[in-house]
């Protein structure tokens, strides 16, 4: 064998031994896992969706800023998340937003948190806004509670109170204690 013919060999042996030990490398790192990590299967920016029922209604849509999807557990995370809550009619009356929130779609709960907003989209609703630092929404039977303060504001009132069960299909809302309020009539 010449020089040449020589040389090619050892370098394609070498960059093949170099190649084996970035491999070997490699499958070592991965196997190495931190415990309670968890990665997103897929992730999302400005996001928009629209989500519909068996009957080909929409039945919700959902715009945040960032999302982060688990497959595993099956939840979404939110950040600025707006939801449009259809109730059985099919029209949307109510928007939900929050700093921050959480999609289990194994329960069909939606959990908002800091800054949640809701308001009516109809501005003849006597109920225009509700806010509160927490709130979670079934979305198969629209019930929405909370354990936090929670302050109404309404056509002519303002109502506290500590604790909430609403009921976005039949439009029955009630505070559960320390309820105060005031009513100004226009």
């Amino acid at each position: 064998m010449n020089r040449i013919t020589l040389s090619i060999v050892a370098f394609f042996g070498l960059a093949f031994m170099l190649y084996w030990q970035a491999q070997i490398k490699r499958s070592e790192m991965d196997s190495v896992k931190v415990p309670g990590i968890e990665r997103p299967d897929f992730i999302a920016d400005n996001l928009r969706t629209t989500e519909f029922n068996q009957q080909g209604f929409v039945e919700s849509r959902v715009s945040a800023e960032h999302m982060e999807h688990y497959a595993s557990s099956d939840i979404t995370h939110f950040t600025k998340p707006i939801y449009l809550i259809y109730p059985e009619n099919g029209k949307a009356q109510w928007q939900l937003s929050a700093d921050r929130g959480q999609l289990n779609k194994n329960t069909s709960k939606v959990i908002l948190e800091n800054n949640v907003i809701i308001d009516a989209i109809d501005i003849e609703e006597p109920l225009q806004s509700l806010s509160t630092q927490a709130v979670t929404v079934d979305l198969t039977t629209m019930i929405g509670t909370s354990q936090e303060m929670v302050y109404i504001k309404g056509k002519g009132f303002i109502i506290k109170g500590l604790g909430l069960h609403a009921d976005l299909n039949s439009q029955q809302l009630s505070l559960l204690s320390q309820v105060e309020g005031t009513y100004e009539p226009h």
